[in-house]
């Protein structure tokens, strides 16, 4: 868990205000009994998560690919190719949306916004050497140019849910 307690009480509140504010059918499957605390969410959601990330094309036309998904202080992290399609569609339209799931046990399902981490010829971020040096001790250091091959991208939820129906299967040995 590499969450602060500031980072776990923003997240709690998007967690409870996303809740709150979606519809009677989507609150009668995931309500307070069938969901997970901020803490719970940071604890289960570790090292490598397959996100499916939603992006939309110039056409409009809704696209879904598979990426990996990291969830770090509260967000989701994420990196593809410079030249892949859903980097060419976030860079025109950053709304994006996450899923990702484990069978019936979990599902976390992202609204947002990206942010670019590491932009070609631009300033990356404030933390990118600290999110660099993670994604290197992960996925080794010499797997990508990762000056030149990879984007990487930070998702700033607007709503953000959570279906847990018994966290003691998602932590079972």
């Amino acid at each position: 868990m590499r969450e602060t307690p500031e980072e776990l009480k923003e997240l709690q509140a998007l967690l409870d205000a996303s809740l709150s504010r979606s519809t009677a059918h989507l609150r009668s499957i995931i309500n307070t009994e069938r969901t997970l605390t901020a803490e719970q969410v940071t604890r289960v959601l570790t090292g490598m998560c397959t996100l499916a990330l939603s992006t939309v094309t110039a056409k409009g036309e809704p696209r879904i690919s598979g990426v990996d998904g990291h969830f770090l202080h509260g967000k989701w992290h994420f990196g593809t190719a410079r030249g892949a399609a859903k980097a060419r569609h976030l860079a025109a339209r950053p709304a994006a949306s996450v899923a990702h799931l484990r069978g019936e046990d979990l599902g976390v399902f992202t609204h947002g916004s990206v942010e670019v981490l590491n932009p070609e010829g631009g300033e990356p971020s404030a933390d990118w050497p600290y999110l660099l040096a993670y994604f290197k001790e992960f996925y080794g250091e010499d797997l990508f140019d990762w000056d030149n091959e990879v984007v990487y991208y930070r998702l700033h939820p607007h709503w953000m849910t959570v279906y847990c129906p018994d966290l003691a299967k998602l932590t079972a040995p």
